[in-house]
């Protein structure tokens, strides 16, 4: 299994290396088996999506080395790329899937109001910040998609995306319990700078028999003025991947930590 393991790392940081270099600048080992790691929690369905920004690779070129590591049998072929507004993303279409139908459901993330405008964030309805409508669009469009017809060109999300909160769709792709929010009509600052935050991290170790990678799954932040009202969303999204972790034996040694930080700006 260790020597398995090993085989795996090696494959996948060298399709990694070869498929998303930018000029004559490959990726660095360590930040290939991070690309790596996270790739295969995507297809563990430990996260629904993976937000590749290692460097800047083209949505072609994260495109290659998905079709590279899926032709090497490394990962299922039911992960695609995901185009948004020039933003690249892996995704498990059936875990993304399931998180967008859960928000039209009213199971989503709880959306947090940053506008400047505010004093201090606030729980807004995702009905207001338009999230159920983008949902129930992104929902549509991956329904459509046929892995077995169109896996070779990936999803393109064109008509809308550019006037969509980018932070707001990132933190329900990516299965956060909790999605920032702000009026980007009216300013793309935030009213979070000095305001306290907890920061959960959660990561995990891809074993093998020198080096064992430790990867970092989840990192998101909540105001610490919240607490009460996304404690419950933020228990029940530690217990469901707490669960789905059980359920594989690929990774091992899952870590779930918060810290509270205070930080003069935040960009989101």
């Amino acid at each position: 299994m260790i020597c398995q393991a090993m085989n795996t790392q090696e494959l996948v940081v060298a399709a990694a290396r070869q498929c998303l270099s930018t000029g004559r600048k490959s990726l660095s080992v360590p930040q290939s088996l991070n690309v790596a790691a996270q790739l295969l929690a995507v297809d563990l369905a430990l996260k629904p999506a993976l937000l590749y920004d290692a460097n800047s690779a083209s949505a072609e070129q994260v495109h290659r080395f998905l079709r590279s590591c899926q032709s090497s049998r490394l990962v299922s072929g039911s992960l695609v790329t995901l185009d948004l507004n020039g933003n690249s993303l892996i995704v498990n279409l059936v875990a993304v899937r399931s998180n967008l139908e859960r928000m039209l459901d009213n199971g989503g993330p709880v959306v947090i109001d940053v506008c400047s405008s505010l004093e201090k964030p606030a729980i807004m309805e995702p009905v207001r910040a338009g999230l159920k409508s983008i949902a129930g669009a992104l929902l549509s469009l991956l329904k459509r998609f046929d892995t077995t017809k169109d896996a070779d060109q990936g999803v393109y999300v064109a008509e809308g995306s550019d006037v969509w909160n980018l932070s707001t769709v990132f933190g329900l792709l990516l299965g956060y319990p909790a999605t920032y929010w702000f009026d980007q009509t009216e300013s793309f600052e935030n009213c979070l700078a000095m305001t306290p935050l907890m920061v959960t991290n959660a990561s995990a170790t891809w074993p093998a028999d020198t080096n064992s990678h430790k990867c970092c799954l989840y990192s998101f932040s909540i105001p610490a003025l919240l607490h009460n009202e996304t404690f419950s969303n933020v228990e029940k999204w530690k217990f469901g991947l707490q669960e789905r972790f059980q359920q594989q034996n690929v990774l091992k040694e899952l870590t779930i930590c918060q810290t509270a930080v205070t930080l003069p700006s935040l960009c989101l």
